[in-house]
């Protein structure tokens, strides 16, 4: 399979035809190989409109929603990142392209492994890989400029909003299904957060990030 045709063929009908226009997302997802963050059986699929399963009940996000996080996000060259569920490692290798360094959280032990593994390999050398519960963010390098959840989260954790720095900005798709929202998070130098609608956006949740069980009476 011609995997350089078949990058330049998810650029332009899948990520430019939903709005997102950014040169440097553009360029990033055009270099980063999507074929080597998947199992090899599912290399064939790799960039196909959908999201792709990387084992343990976790799914490699379609690129289109995923591009449109990351503009959203505005992320530039002097920003840290904390790049939440990287899974094999992918947003991260494409996240490096756009920001001057990423931590890529991880609590699944074999997905990190493979994550580190496939970028070690691939020489993205401003890619960290941690490991540790998804909900509780890495306050080990914080605070950080960006905050991206690479899936959908039903409860956004206060830590999050602590890790972030003052002029940062969150980045989360918020809710379950068709009726979720991806929304962004500004703190400025005060502390104070605000946030606004982005779009409305369906894509697999994330573990760890569910509403708690409420008592009906």
């Amino acid at each position: 399979m011609d995997f350089e045709t078949a990058r330049t063929r998810l650029v332009d009908n899948q990520i430019r035809t939903t709005d997102v226009t950014s040169h440097s997302i553009l360029r990033a997802f055009l270099t980063v190989p999507r074929e080597e963050f998947v199992p090899a059986s599912r290399r064939p699929l790799a960039y196909i409109d959908e999201d792709l399963p990387i084992g343990n009940g976790r799914f490699l996000m379609e690129a289109s929603p995923f591009a449109k996080l990351l503009q959203l996000a505005s992320i530039t060259p002097e920003d840290v990142v904390l790049d939440v569920g990287c899974g094999t490692g992918y947003g991260a290798a494409v996240l490096s392209h756009l920001a001057s360094s990423v931590v890529a959280l991880e609590e699944d032990e074999s997905l990190a492994e493979t994550a580190n593994d496939t970028l070690t390999r691939l020489d993205y050398v401003s890619c960290t890989v941690v490991t540790g519960p998804l909900n509780k963010g890495y306050e080990t390098e914080a605070p950080y400029d960006v905050i991206l959840f690479e899936g959908a989260i039903e409860v956004l954790p206060e830590t999050f909003l602590e890790q972030l720095r003052p002029g940062g900005r969150l980045v989360a798709v918020i809710g379950r299904g068709l009726a979720a929202e991806a929304r962004i998070y500004i703190k400025d130098h005060e502390g104070i957060v605000s946030d606004r609608f982005g779009f409305n956006c369906a894509i697999k949740p994330l573990p760890g990030f569910q509403k708690k069980a409420e008592f009906v009476f």
